[in-house]
């Protein structure tokens, strides 16, 4: 029997390799996106426009599927606002129409004490704003176990994408990769969390598969790439074929912007990510999804930087053969 998706934010980072990811796998795949941006999903998907804070709207779009995935990521200032209002509604649809929900998770719940390897049964610790509002939301999640709701937390680093979305790979890191720059935002021997996009987005695809196997509010950490910025660059000099030239964030500057703007004020409290050295294990996943394969990381910067240049014209990347 063909099953049926609902991605919810189809247009964002998360909801595009989402789409891509179930229609791979040969699911039904309905987007719902905000008003006005239905042009901008790809073909062969069933669209609902509308306002992702209007709990009845969510839930018309999501009668008759099997599984929600909750894609929609407000901007950092937003989030106090529209995270609560976002959950509640994508919770009144996944109640209504019996779905499984999946959510990706982040590392934020852990906070600035994090250990150097993450696990399912690690404490959640968080210590900034937004790590407190990320364990609330998942706390909703789990809650909504007792009323029938179903839900997957995929929990993975930064990532590393093929679009060009303002991620920290994409809008700092290798932005200027054509100019043989790399910006990395901390120390070069920290170990830090990264995990390529359409990866997460298959892995989400199998958990779907077999959901009727996990508990009910199960989690799952996604391994990817925990490699140090010296390891990260090393692979994308390798991917270019030439040497980069290496610069660093300009914390100070970040923080006396961030005493007018919100979001670089947002930014500036999660700069102990490129400090803490961490990691996700993903052990769980492995022996949930044991013909589960992750893309390397070489490859997984080669297809970046190739989308990257054939999406900007102007940044020629010269990615080595």
């Amino acid at each position: 029997m063909e099953q049926e998706v609902l991605v919810v934010g189809a247009n964002g980072r998360i909801g595009r390799a989402s789409v891509q990811a179930f229609l791979d796998a040969g699911w039904k795949v309905r987007a719902f996106v905000r008003s006005g941006s239905a042009d901008r999903v790809r073909g062969g998907v069933t669209i609902f426009e509308g306002d992702a804070f209007d709990a009845q709207a969510v839930a018309a779009s999501a009668e008759g599927v099997d599984v929600i995935v909750n894609a929609l990521n407000p901007p950092y200032d937003r989030w106090a606002d529209e995270v609560p209002r976002i959950t509640a509604s994508i919770l009144h649809a996944a109640k209504t129409s019996g779905a499984t929900v999946i959510l990706p998770g982040s590392v934020y719940n852990y906070g600035e004490g994090m250990p150097r390897s993450l696990r399912e049964d690690t404490p959640h610790a968080p210590t900034t704003r937004k790590g407190v509002m990320r364990e609330e939301m998942e706390d909703a999640y789990r809650n909504a176990a007792a009323d029938g709701v179903r839900t997957i937390v995929v929990r993975a680093g930064d990532y590393i994408e093929q679009k060009e979305t303002g991620n920290w790979f994409d809008s700092q890191i290798s932005n200027k990769v054509h100019k043989g720059v790399v910006t990395y935002p901390g120390p070069l021997d920290r170990v830090h969390s990264w995990a390529f996009l359409p990866d997460v987005a298959r892995a989400m695809v199998e958990l779907a598969q077999i959901r009727s196997t996990l508990d009910d509010f199960d989690t799952f950490g996604f391994a990817g790439f925990a490699v140090t910025g010296a390891e990260l660059i090393a692979a994308m000099q390798s991917t270019v074929g030439r040497p980069l030239k290496v610069k660093t964030i300009p914390w100070p500057i970040i923080r006396m912007i961030g005493l007018f703007n919100p979001l670089m004020r947002e930014l500036m409290e999660m700069r102990y990510l490129w400090d803490v050295p961490h990691g996700v294990d993903g052990s769980k996943l492995a022996r949930a999804l044991p013909d589960f394969r992750a893309t390397e990381l070489h490859v997984a910067i080669s297809d970046a930087l190739r989308e990257q240049e054939a999406h900007s014209p102007a940044r020629p990347v010269a990615v080595a053969p």
